[in-house]
């Protein structure tokens, strides 16, 4: 009865005056510890009990115990969904950890059950703010600018609940100001035309917004003074306020002897808290009277002299005064008390101007700012730097100039700086789209018209210099006739109008301009004339040969062939065919440069001439380019354009083992460049690990590898490629790498679901890509490659329907640029699948008939010959493959053995396996020792052994076994194996049990298959069965250990269980 009446106890819900009880004398008494114990107590009899919970995690918190009050109240949410108490204490602990998104949620649940609860709606609006400002740190300002919207509509929902709480009201004008602060312009304009009147009306409608937000907030900060002037805080937010307002509004300069609203706002704040620090720095800011601005960072730091705000304001004073010195000290001391405030590392980054510290610091350090706050006047300042620097291509860089644009569209240094960076990638329509932008930015801008125009023709020049490079040489004529109207077609103008000339045709304007620079050479300084030299000079020789080049050279004055780039130039005509006068220059020449990249770069032109034939219509000849850098890099091994150089010209090679050459000769380094022409370490390693002929698996559980180079290929191939996409996001040829890369990874794992739903995304998103319309021979190449391996995984996921489509898409790119054969091998391919012979055979004929310079497409080819009942073409191939060899004179025996295999193979599917032996035997006295062609014909040897009762078959399988063990680089599993079985059955004891010790070393621990613990649990049984024997693995385990391990493996060999019955019935 008693443990009866306890049961239904436990179950009923505890009077509600005991929790009471508990939480009034025990909570509100500061006794918490003890309300703690209770608690814990009462939830031990009833578990079910949200109100203990509640209590408990009311308990936590006053306790400052919030990872166990958030458990507490997310167990009383879990009993009792509708816990508003619970759910708005959990989301605000969520808010004071940071953990912003999670209080969102519990708001957002807490809102779902009473839509109109003021704590909820006014907690709702804090987490939504704190995770906009999460975003806006990141430099998500979209994301962070629709959170401000609908935080902005909780807020509003808080003032309609309660007006008169003036927490409410400052809270919304928070978010206002945020909001105006944050929110992004967007370019919504898709052409590369720009119109200065939808410009100007998107920069209107986007300053609009952001006053629009800004006045708003300052009036919610003065409903919120109404309601609490006692509040110092609310005049320094109007204050705040107004100050945006101002510098939205392009007001002009105040005048420093009469008093802003912003500064008497300030003085309200400092009347009623005096001694605040806070807000005389705020004073200080706002002021524009340099007394009193000094004065107020100088009191700020009289109340606080650790007020890091303090230093770094009054360094940034400092600096505008031309006090660099002072500015250096106070910057110092900010960084110093708060390495987290990104003013003093702007201070810091100016020094580069006075030359004070080196342009590579000033950018370490600005970058350092930026990634602190990302304020557009830094971003600005930092893609300044990175010209200078050299860090155009940074990927901050590029992050940092995206975000300056929508922030501060208004700024024409933003666009030109944007147009800068996306001219250094190669992006030129987006370059020339940036320039107009900012020639837009500059029209609409109220400076005096002399700076507009100073503006005007660098971003000018920019621009035809970008419309050049794009192939729109007609526009950029028509950029330089427009300045020379205007009186801007300076030196540097005149440089570039010559070139778009000669790109137009016009030899003899170019020529006309060429005359004109030099005849102003005398004026020029030392760089300029460099460049005005060298590109007369590159002129001549395009528009009039070599022979008048190289006269126009040996008429210049000895001084001005010093410089590095006239160097280069007589170097490059040198190499293009023999010059007594240029040679005789060539030494003296090595004797005065100082510098160690121009030497190299001389090195690599000799390299070239190596490489060019005097006689006509003839290839380059490669070798002898090789040759000549082995040579050069044993006296600069550290030169990386030498070093990219050598393994651009080993991949073009097609010699099967450049690839494993070429990664050695060209070692990986984050953001290092090729030279133009040559391929960067990234690219070489990424297109050797695709060289399919000459690649090995790089997961040892598919596949072993018989390659004789064992150190190329590594997992990190794929992760290097990743992170130089993710460093790079705009490169195409790492995205292209990259999803080859993936593709050869995907064929090792025999295309497993996970790895092309990556590849399906990733080839969309690169055939999308723009460039890909542009009819450049590469670019056309790439897209070909990339259809084909669209059908190759649609091929794999048995979509035929998309595999034909992408293969035909791939028939339909340029056929200059690309070898149709092999997009009618996968159409080949995909019919005989399908079971569609018709098609299958005309595919097949056009294979034949429009041929390929490729060796391994005629090994392709000739697995489907036998498919289908297609006619047998092997003359064909052969004849084919032949050509193939004998155009590129080398490797030939190795891609005829690969063509004996070939049809070794056919002959295997079709059970004919004289035939198939016949063509192992040659493909294995083509190629020599080569251990996977004397692994397959061992087989073969074995399998007629076996069918035809011939013991001559097991001598020839005995000696190719063996050779294939030994002209294996790393032991080879399954060749011991066999090779036991043979030694076996010709009744050599003693090497049958050699061998199975190899096999058993050969294979990891962890891949060792069911058979070859089976063969041990033999061998053990032998050494058992001979007294004393005990040398070898087998004797480490009993013979039915063997065994059991065996079944465990592969319990489904009804062989190895028939074995243990005997062994348990014996």
């Amino acid at each position: 009865m008693f443990v009866r009446m306890n049961k239904n106890a436990k179950i009923q819900t505890p009077d509600k005056n005991f929790v009471n009880i508990i939480l009034t004398s025990k909570v509100h008494q500061s006794r918490l510890s003890e309300a703690v114990q209770s608690l814990q107590h009462a939830i031990r009899g009833y578990p079910a009990c949200a109100d203990l919970w509640e209590a408990l995690g009311l308990a936590y918190h006053r306790l400052g115990m919030f990872t166990a009050a958030i458990k507490s109240y997310g167990r009383a949410i879990e009993l009792e969904g509708s816990r508003i108490f619970a759910l708005v204490e959990s989301g605000n602990i969520q808010l004071m950890l940071g953990s912003f998104r999670k209080g969102v949620e519990q708001f957002s649940s807490a809102l779902e059950t009473v839509p109109n609860n003021l704590a909820a709606q006014f907690g709702l609006a804090s987490g939504l703010l704190g995770w906009s400002r999460q975003c806006i740190s990141s430099g998500a300002f979209g994301w962070g600018a629709t959170l401000l919207k609908e935080a902005a509509e909780a807020a509003k929902a808080c003032t309609s609940l309660s007006g008169n709480q003036y927490s409410a009201w400052k809270l919304q004008g928070d978010i206002q100001i945020a909001y105006a602060k944050c929110f992004p312009w967007e370019d919504k304009e898709d052409s590369p035309e720009v119109d200065e009147k939808i410009f100007k009306v998107s920069i209107d409608q986007w300053k609009n917004t952001c006053l629009l937000a800004a006045n708003s907030a300052k009036c919610s900060y003065q409903r919120a003074l109404h309601l609490a002037p006692w509040q110092a805080n609310l005049y320094a937010d109007i204050a705040m306020s107004v100050d945006l307002i101002y510098s939205m509004e392009e007001k002009k300069e105040p005048d420093p002897a009469v008093w802003q609203l912003p500064e008497k706002m300030c003085l309200g704040a400092l009347l009623l808290e005096p001694i605040n620090k806070e807000f005389w720095v705020i004073l200080g800011c706002l002021s524009s009277n340099h007394a009193l601005k000094q004065h107020s960072f100088i009191r700020g730091l009289q109340l606080d002299i650790s007020l890091s705000e303090a230093w770094a304001y009054l360094g940034k004073f400092y600096e505008s005064l031309g006090e660099k010195l002072l500015a250096r000290q106070a910057f110092d001391r900010a960084r110093s008390i708060d390495p987290s405030l990104a003013l003093p590392w702007a201070g810091m980054s100016v020094g580069y101007q006075d030359r004070t510290s080196l342009a590579n610091e000033s950018f370490e350090s600005c970058l350092r700012a930026v990634q602190i706050l990302p304020l557009a006047e830094f971003q600005v300042g930092l893609g300044t730097i990175a010209i200078l620097s050299g860090h155009l291509l940074s990927p901050q860089v590029f992050g940092a100039i995206r975000q300056a644009v929508q922030r501060a569209p208004h700024y024409p240094e933003s666009h030109n700086l944007n147009g800068l960076v996306c001219e250094a990638q190669s992006d030129y329509q987006s370059a020339v789209t940036a320039y107009r932008h900012a020639k837009c930015a500059l029209a609409i801008m109220p400076n005096s018209k002399a700076d507009i125009n100073s503006h005007l023709a660098d971003v000018s020049f920019n621009l035809v210099r970008s419309l050049c490079k794009a192939g729109l040489a007609f526009d950029a004529a028509q950029e330089c006739e427009d300045l020379k109207r205007k009186g801007f077609l300076d030196i540097k103008g005149l440089q570039i109008y010559a070139v778009i000339m000669w790109k137009l045709g016009q030899y003899d304007s170019a020529l006309t301009i060429a005359r004109s620079l030099a005849k102003n050479v005398l004026t020029m300084n030392q760089t300029g004339v460099a460049a005005a030299i060298g590109l007369i000079s590159s002129l001549i020789y395009s528009i009039s040969g070599k022979e008048s080049a190289i006269a126009v050279i040996q008429k210049l004055p000895g001084q001005f062939l010093e410089s590095d780039r006239m160097r280069l130039i007589i170097s490059a005509l040198s190499a293009l065919g023999p010059s007594m006068q240029l040679q005789l220059s060539l030494p003296s020449m090595f004797q005065t440069v100082v510098s160690y990249g121009v030497v190299n770069e001389i090195h690599s032109i000799i390299a070239l001439s190596k490489m060019i034939s005097s006689e006509l219509n003839q290839d380059l000849r490669i070798d002898h380019g090789v040759n000549y850098l082995r040579k050069v890099l044993h006296m600069y091994p550290d030169s990386s354009l030498l070093r990219s150089q050598l393994g651009s010209l080993l991949l073009s090679r097609g010699d099967r083992m450049a690839p494993h050459k070429a990664v050695e000769c060209a070692p990986l380094s984050d953001g290092q460049t090729a030279k133009p022409g040559f391929k960067s370490p990234d690219v070489i390693h990424g297109a050797a690990v695709v060289s399919c002929y000459a690649c090995r698996s790089t997961i040892p559980k598919f596949s072993f590898s018989t390659c004789p180079v064992q150190h190329m290929h590594q997992k990190s191939r794929v992760y290097h490629l990743q992170r130089w996409l993710h460093r790079e996001p705009w490169n195409r040829t790492a995205r292209y790498l990259l999803i080859l890369n993936l593709l050869q990874k995907a064929r090792e794992e025999k295309f497993p679901e996970r790895l092309c739903i990556i590849l399906k995304r990733l080839l969309k998103d690169a055939l999308s890509n723009e460039s890909y319309l542009e009819k450049n021979k590469q670019c056309q190449y790439e897209k070909f490659i990339l259809l084909l391996s669209a059908s190759e995984i649609s091929l794999q996921s048995r979509d035929f329907l998309e595999c034909i489509s992408c293969a035909k898409e791939a028939l339909g790119v340029n056929p200059l640029n690309t070898e149709p054969f092999f997009a009618h091998l996968q159409l080949c391919r995909a019919y005989a699948l399908q079971g569609n012979i018709s098609n299958l055979r005309d595919e097949y004929a056009n294979c034949l008939r429009i041929s390929t310079t490729n060796e391994i497409g005629w090994v392709m080819l000739k697995y489907l010959e036998p498919s289908c009942q297609l006619e047998d073409s092997s003359d064909a191939i052969v004849v084919n493959l032949q050509k193939c060899i004998e155009r590129k004179g080398n490797s030939s025996n190795y891609w005829v053995g690969l063509l004996y295999l070939a049809c070794a193979q056919c002959f295997v599917w079709a059970e004919d396996y004289v035939s198939a032996e016949q063509a192992l035997a040659q493909a294995c006295a083509e190629v020599d020792a080569d251990s996977c062609l004397l692994l397959c014909h061992g087989v073969i040897c074995m399998e007629l052994a076996r069918r035809e009762c011939v013991p001559q078959f097991l001598s020839r399988a005995l000696s190719s076994l063996t050779k294939a063990q030994k002209a294996s680089p790393t032991p080879l599993p399954i060749v011991s194996l066999l090779l036991a079985q043979v030694e076996a059955s010709l009744g050599s004891k003693a090497k049958w049990e050699r061998n199975l010790r190899l096999e058993w070393s050969s294979w990891p621990p962890a891949m060792r298959p069911a058979e070859l613990y089976f063969q041990m649990h033999l061998l053990a049984m032998q050494s058992s069965a001979v007294s004393g024997q005990h040398s070898g693995v087998e004797s480490s385990q009993s013979p039915e250990r063997w065994l059991l391990r065996a079944i465990h493996l592969n319990p489904s060999c009804l062989r190895y269980w028939k074995v243990l019955q005997k062994l348990v019935d014996s």
